[in-house]
């Protein structure tokens, strides 16, 4: 069962205008989050990321947060999932519009609430640097928006290179973050992630881990060359967590067993 604006329907009758703004131009947001048990993990947090990004985008929400709430338990009892591990993806467009790409005056938004089956974790990944860059100069590299193409045609390509994820530089060829999430890698001892600047997507476990006051770790730029020396790599989404990466390019990553579960229970 899906929820819109309100209605929960079968997939079969769930239907979105053709001339949706998400559909032709890509226009909206989205934000995927886990469940445990019919509760959502970090909702505020990430509803919090969705009304920023919303601002950005000049786009209104439709509901407040304690409807999408009741919305979320809605869809998790109708699909069977009010047990154990979900994963919900929230989506957001600006609705129907008039041609071209002016902004309508009186938007309808649309709100889509759906859930699945959380998707096993993997104890450890693969991962190539992709060809494709984040644009560090376009406000969309830092929100969800529903133009999300540039990371679907980067994680194409690490599977053609044999890999699981794919870990995409910016325009100036610096670490910008995993195609599925942001980076975390082990520099001269420390953590550190790319700073927003970067190109970097707000993380909602990458917020997490910054602000743990049992972890070291801080933002910083992450040259290309400095991953060699790295002693260890981590790529941190909702749904993941904080899973190794133990692979790049071919070449072996330290695994510090330790570490990655202190950081997985840190979150």
């Amino acid at each position: 069962m899906i929820w819109i604006n309100g209605t929960l329907l079968p997939p079969d009758q769930a239907r979105i205008d053709p001339r949706d703004r998400g559909y032709t131009l890509g226009d909206g947001l989205f934000e995927t989050l886990a469940a445990l048990d019919g509760h959502p993990l970090n909702l505020a947090a990430h509803l919090d990321r969705l009304a920023r990004a919303s601002t950005v985008l000049d786009l209104p929400l439709p509901v407040d947060a304690t409807e999408v709430a009741g919305a979320i338990e809605q869809v998790l009892a109708a699909n069977d999932l009010a047990k154990g591990r979900a994963a919900l993806r929230i989506t957001l467009s600006r609705g129907v519009g008039s041609r071209g790409l002016l902004l309508p005056l009186d938007p309808k938004p649309v709100l889509v609430i759906m859930s699945s089956v959380h998707p096993p974790v993997p104890q450890h990944l693969d991962a190539a640097i992709v060809p494709i860059r984040r644009n560090e100069g376009s406000p969309l590299s830092r929100i969800k928006s529903l133009n999300y193409l540039d990371n679907v045609l980067a994680q194409q390509q690490a599977q053609g290179a044999g890999a699981q994820e794919a870990l995409m530089l910016n325009n100036q060829g610096r670490i910008a973050g995993f195609a599925r999430g942001n980076v975390f890698a082990l520099l001269d001892g420390k953590l550190v992630t790319p700073p927003l600047a970067e190109g970097v997507l707000d993380g909602i476990v990458r917020h997490q881990l910054l602000q743990h006051p049992g972890l070291e770790m801080a933002e910083a730029v992450i040259e290309k060359g400095e991953l060699g020396q790295a002693g260890g790599l981590f790529i941190t989404n909702s749904l993941l967590g904080c899973v190794p990466v133990t692979r790049l390019d071919g070449v072996d990553i330290p695994l510090d067993a330790d570490l990655a579960d202190r950081l997985r229970q840190a979150i």
